[in-house]
């Protein structure tokens, strides 16, 4: 997806469209900065943290499936990862670049149908919130995933200074 233009309801549409397109210009934002850096790029630490490009992909992906799919899409109140954090930010041997934007853009279209089903105002189960809304995933998912396309932009900029 591209920047929306002038004349798109991206400016003037309904919150719903606002939040949606958002979080789309944001998941935009993070596919373009892991598409076309190495292997050993993606998997590159440049800050203490387990933080890499690879890594804050995979993390993302886990973060979509974790409110879209267990909080929105089962309901069940008991939506807690079955793995420890720093999983999600270790890109393993068997992830690639392709294999990790592959599984961000697949659970991000799951994500897009699961919010279609429900409305704004509609409240969810969850572990340690009690209810959550729609509307409060999409703004939280939004954030997120805008602070961590920032991280993005920063090792990006360090590792396309380090093979230039």
């Amino acid at each position: 997806m591209s920047h929306p233009a002038a004349e798109d309801t991206f400016y003037t549409g309904s919150e719903r469209v606002v939040l949606e397109r958002y979080l789309d210009v944001h998941r935009d934002a993070v596919v373009d900065r892991l598409s076309g850096v190495s292997e050993v790029d993606a998997r590159r630490r440049l800050v203490p943290s387990l933080t890499t490009l690879g890594g804050v992909v995979k993390h993302l992906r886990w973060v979509e499936f974790g409110w879209f799919h267990q909080v929105l899409g089962a309901r069940t109140g008991d939506n807690r990862r079955d793995h420890e954090r720093d999983w999600e930010f270790t890109v393993g041997p068997e992830d690639t670049v392709e294999s990790l934007l592959d599984d961000y853009r697949a659970v991000c279209a799951g994500s897009r149908a699961t919010v279609a089903r429900h409305e704004l105002d509609e409240e969810v189960p969850h572990y340690s919130r009690g209810a959550v809304s729609v509307r409060w995933l999409l703004a939280h998912l939004v954030e997120e995933t805008a602070r961590h396309a920032g991280h993005m932009d920063i090792l990006r900029e360090q590792i396309d200074a380090l093979v230039s």
